[in-house]
């Protein structure tokens, strides 16, 4: 008697034969999977810097960084009279004009002007142009500064009840930018009116 292997049942054979080559086919590709790793990411930094190299250099600029807010908790308010004292006891001392005072030179007489080579000609009005409002005044106060060892100075500046410490290149309060700082003196522009003005050291 002849043994039978089931070949008589072409389908279930095929079933059975297409089965196996996907699961060898399955196990395959987990093995090699594993043994390769996920394919890394491109850096994106990389990526930001070509944003970046696209842009016009006007947009390329990153936005000022806001300067620290600080509180008055902790601030001495007390007045110093003895150092007002040696401030006030400064005399002036100059050796030139006083310049304060109107007699101390004398008064030169404005000469009158020539007059015209045709009398009797028409004037000509020449129209006055309409002044340019100025800005107005920055109302931040420098009252000191620091210097870190990296020698990176940083400012004080109040305004109203507000204290904020900025470096240069920071914002203060949404509105001013500190450009450039100097133990005695600080540049500030106010980017509403696009004005840039010199505040000097000023006590608290």
């Amino acid at each position: 008697m002849a043994l039978q292997l089931g070949t008589e049942n072409k389908r279930q054979v095929y079933l059975v034969v297409a089965l196996f080559v996907i699961i060898l086919g399955a196990g395959g590709y987990e093995l090699y999977s594993s043994f390769t790793g996920p394919s890394a990411p491109p850096p994106a930094p990389a990526a930001a810097a070509a944003r970046n190299a696209a842009r016009p250099a006007g947009q390329a600029t990153q936005t000022p960084q806001e300067a620290e807010k600080l509180t008055n908790a902790g601030i001495d308010p007390t007045l110093h009279l003895d150092e007002l004292a040696q401030s006030e006891d400064v005399e002036y001392e100059g050796t030139g004009r006083n310049i304060f005072s109107a007699s101390s030179a004398p008064v030169v007489d404005i000469p009158k002007p020539v007059a015209g080579p045709r009398p009797g000609a028409p004037v000509v009005s020449v129209p006055t142009l309409p002044s340019v409002p100025k800005p107005p005044a920055i109302d931040l106060k420098y009252f000191g500064y620091s210097e870190d060892r990296d020698k990176t100075i940083k400012a004080f500046f109040v305004h109203g009840d507000d204290i904020f410490i900025a470096t240069a290149g920071q914002v203060v309060d949404h509105r001013y930018k500190v450009e450039n700082i100097k133990p005695g003196s600080v540049q500030v522009t106010d980017m509403g009116y696009n004005n840039t003005q010199t505040l000097t050291l000023t006590a608290f």
